[in-house]
């Protein structure tokens, strides 16, 4: 076994999976993060949608650090009253009757995926388990998400595809009929606004009229709302804006645990009814102290204060960044998304223009099509939202320079 010899720290020993910017936090603070080189930055990244109240949230500290002094794990052998009490207030303000707790989003979606398929098969009918899924779309890094998912990249090297899984295209329309009606399909998967595929939001009489279309043939509808839910658009989830479109089945996480690893899938008792004693679980998922700090996350984003802001600032946004397409056409092709889960889509290298934007100190995260994401806290104030676009203005002032001096 080596050991790192080095006083400093080193990235040597860490699996090269991740294309790290080269900047290193200490702490944070609500939308500001600190570096261990004394830098202050606004973070419009948020974790990728995940610290939903922003950094160290004074009540999501004290309900961890109370926690913490009680009790961390048991595991599911045993009753955990915190798992109760957050799955008691998830269905009663949601679609769903039943919940089975995760540590991420990726496991959520597998327990969605094999929910459908169990589904089916307990209603006599195995032989339902094609999975549809559109392009664009992406659902986490296990095996079957990434088969579920419409980036082929994923997939690379990892032998052979899954069977049963294959994806739609958007405005297909004939297509996504024929998969629906077809005997041997068990489930749509769709994101209700595309976060990695460039914030694409799906229009809502198009999932009024996914439900319609499932329902018609039997077939299971799964959201994936890992990055889209818990009030990133300004309801607790995105498919609300869809009256008539809730689904059977659904994937949340990100943002359920305000920054602590929660995931869960959520359904419909008919939905789950092949979920029985021993067909899954989990070693850690629905821990005390992930629920305690979960159960206040929840509380806070599921408030009429938090979702009101939402909508102000993202309106802000909306107008702003507007401005700025107007003001920079060379720069910004479209503004898309929804809520606070916000696309720029660029004409410059979109990677290159989150350089340019951590130069000025603003972090914002990269996304299909040659987007940028902001994905701010949502408590982030007008202030803030200012101040970014700000700092927006002068990474598209440099990269028209850049582009000019070319």
């Amino acid at each position: 076994m080596s050991t790192a010899t080095s006083s400093n720290a080193s990235q040597h020993h860490i699996m090269g999976v991740y294309n790290r910017a080269p900047l290193a936090f200490e702490r944070g603070r609500g939308a500001r993060l600190f570096s261990t080189d004394g830098g202050e930055y606004l973070d419009c990244v948020a974790g990728i949608a995940t610290n939903g109240l922003g950094h160290a949230h004074p009540v999501l500290v004290d309900v961890l650090k109370a926690q913490a002094e009680k009790l961390w794990h048991v595991s599911n052998i045993y009753r955990i009253p915190e798992q109760e009490a957050l799955a008691d207030a998830i269905c009663a303000a949601t679609f769903a009757d039943v919940v089975f707790f995760t540590n991420s989003g990726t496991e959520a979606v597998e327990c969605a995926l094999k929910t459908a398929r169990k589904y089916h098969s307990a209603n006599g009918q195995p032989e339902r388990i094609d999975i549809y899924g559109f392009d664009g779309s992406f659902h986490g890094r296990t095996y079957a998400a990434v088969n579920a998912s419409g980036n082929p990249s994923y997939v690379d090297g990892f032998g052979p595809r899954l069977p049963g899984y294959s994806q739609l295209t958007f405005g297909d329309h004939e297509a996504i009929k024929a998969a629906i009606a077809s005997p041997t399909t068990a489930a749509i998967i769709v994101e209700p606004v595309q976060g990695e595929g460039g914030a694409r939001a799906i229009p809502t009489q198009c999932l009024k009229g996914l439900r319609e279309l499932c329902d018609e043939h039997g077939v299971l509808l799964i959201y994936d709302e890992v990055q889209c839910g818990m009030g990133r658009t300004g309801k607790l989830f995105a498919h609300e804006w869809a009256e008539g479109g809730a689904p059977h089945i659904m994937a949340v996480a990100k943002a359920l645990g305000g920054g602590f690893p929660i995931g869960a899938c959520l359904a419909t008792t008919e939905a789950a009814k092949g979920m029985t004693v021993a067909a899954h679980g989990s070693t850690f998922g629905g821990n005390p102290l992930a629920m305690a700090v979960g159960k206040a996350a929840f509380d806070l984003i599921n408030s009429p204060e938090t979702l009101d802001n939402v909508n102000t600032v993202a309106g802000f946004f909306t107008q702003q960044l507007n401005g700025l397409k107007d003001r920079f056409p060379d720069v910004i092709v479209d503004i898309r998304g929804k809520g606070l889960l916000i696309g720029i889509k660029l004409i410059p290298n979109n990677r290159e223009f989150m350089v340019l934007a951590r130069d000025q100190h603003l972090l914002v995260a990269g996304g299909g099509d040659n987007c940028v994401r902001l994905l701010p806290p949502l408590n982030l104030t007008i202030e803030e939202a200012s101040e970014a676009v700000a700092k927006l203005e002068k990474a598209c002032e440099v990269a028209r320079a850049k582009a000019s001096a070319a």
